[in-house]
């Protein structure tokens, strides 16, 4: 069975070390949507903003990791955003694994740690879902683009 081919409308690549301080910025290809990924030397936060929104950018806040529990923190790690064909969902990967997602339509994200808790009146979490990969993925005849 072949891997499941991944359909995207944009693509980031940033090399960094985890715990050095760090903004790595991706702008969706098609829409106002914009996310942030950022180590601030404690702590990496994937970040979901509305640039329309100028009063506060930020829809949404992910963590991804605390430095002191990254094992291999000492070697380089790769990083991608890649937004859907859609330009409406963004995922973050470190190392070719998804870390957290934002679905600027649904207005939902969740990362692997699950924190910080959603909004309480969002009725979500920020628990980790795999249905949202599915938005990145090809079906049928699509093909591959970045």
């Amino acid at each position: 069975m072949r891997p499941k081919q991944l359909v995207t409308s944009a693509v980031t690549k940033e090399t960094l070390r985890v715990g050095e301080p760090a903004v790595v910025p991706s702008d969706s290809s098609i829409s106002r949507y914009q996310a942030v990924f950022e180590d601030d030397g404690q702590t990496g936060y994937f970040y979901a903003l509305d640039t329309a929104r100028p009063d506060n950018p930020i829809i949404d806040t992910l963590h991804v990791y605390d430095v002191e529990r990254v094992a291999d923190r000492d070697r380089p790690c790769q990083l991608h955003i890649v937004w859907s064909a859609d330009g409406l969902k963004v995922v973050l990967f470190l190392n070719s694994y998804p870390q957290a997602i934002y679905n600027f339509e649904a207005q939902r994200g969740c990362c692997r740690t699950g924190f910080p808790p959603a909004a309480i009146h969002s009725g979500a979490s920020h628990d980790w879902d795999d249905r949202e990969m599915e938005h990145f993925h090809a079906q049928g005849g699509e093909t591959k683009r970045q």
